[in-house]
């Protein structure tokens, strides 16, 4: 008795395809977490927010507005301010929402003068780096960089007793060459990469016209901090995933440049909680 053409051909789809699932499932049981992790592609496991984002909430209602952000699926809060929140106090927000602050942002000049305090604040709130978040408009020449460089140094050495990490984190002007130099080189440079690590702004470092890549390749291990925020076509500061700065190409280098914390930031955002809520869904759903 012949088989039917149609039952032959039907029956032969499912065993290919049978041979084929088993195929994938035998591959899959044998691959490495690393090999699996590049088969499917990475993703941001931990987002964070530059909370500056959300300064007016924050004045507000600190406590709310963190729950708020958990609330969307943030993981990871770097402060500016702690809006007259004692350090223990915000620890146990944090841990009430299932978030941590692994950095913080602190003016120069509480570097300077109130360092052993702050370094106290750090370590009570559970963060890895005190962050400095600009210079002094006077303060940006070349042997002026060469005192940050200093300061950041002694400053590091400080807080290495507390496990705790200097950074640094860039505007644009730091591109702009000075006595023949450009001061970022400088702070680079003359930084012990032991005591001081870098956060750069994606934004910041665009509207300066330069290109990141060179710094992943020069500077390898640096970048343990991103500030990942947009640029539109006219140069203008947009949520993340509006814009035209190329994530998924800069994340494929987070091995190299030693990325390890992605914090989403909008320095003048119409709505704040809008703004990091659409930005959040953008930076969830890329693949690296």
């Amino acid at each position: 008795m012949s088989v039917p053409r149609e039952k032959t051909v039907k029956k032969n789809l499912i065993t290919r395809r049978g041979f084929i699932q088993s195929s994938i499932l035998m591959m899959a049981g044998t691959m490495t977490p690393l090999s699996l992790t590049l088969a499917q592609g990475r993703r941001v496991e931990r987002p964070g927010l530059q909370l500056y984002t959300l300064r007016a909430d924050m004045a507000r209602d600190f406590e709310g507005t963190l729950a708020r952000v958990a609330e969307m699926g943030y993981k990871e809060m770097e402060f500016a301010g702690y809006f007259n929140k004692s350090a223990s106090q915000v620890r146990r927000i944090l841990d009430q929402n299932g978030l941590t602050s692994p950095a913080s942002h602190i003016q120069l000049a509480e570097v300077r003068g109130n360092l052993e305090a702050t370094i106290e604040t750090a370590a009570t709130i559970g963060q890895k780096y005190i962050v400095v978040p600009s210079l002094p408009g006077d303060e940006r020449s070349l042997s002026h960089y060469q005192h940050h460089a200093e300061t950041l140094n002694r400053a590091g050495e400080a807080s290495k007793r507390a496990g705790i990490k200097m950074g640094y984190h860039n505007h644009d002007f730091e591109f702009e060459e000075t006595s023949g130099r450009i001061p970022y080189d400088v702070l680079l440079e003359e930084t012990d990469p032991d005591l001081v690590d870098f956060e750069m702004d994606l934004y910041w470092i665009k509207n300066a016209g330069v290109d990141y890549s060179t710094y992943f390749e020069s500077h390898p291990g640096r970048f343990s901090m991103l500030h990942v925020k947009d640029m539109d076509e006219f140069g203008r500061m947009v949520e993340v995933g509006r814009g035209t700065i190329d994530f998924v190409e800069i994340f494929s280098h987070q091995d190299s440049a030693g990325i390890e914390h992605f914090f989403v930031e909008h320095d003048r955002p119409v709505n704040g909680l809008a703004s990091v809520s659409d930005s959040l869904y953008t930076l969830r759903n890329l693949t690296f």
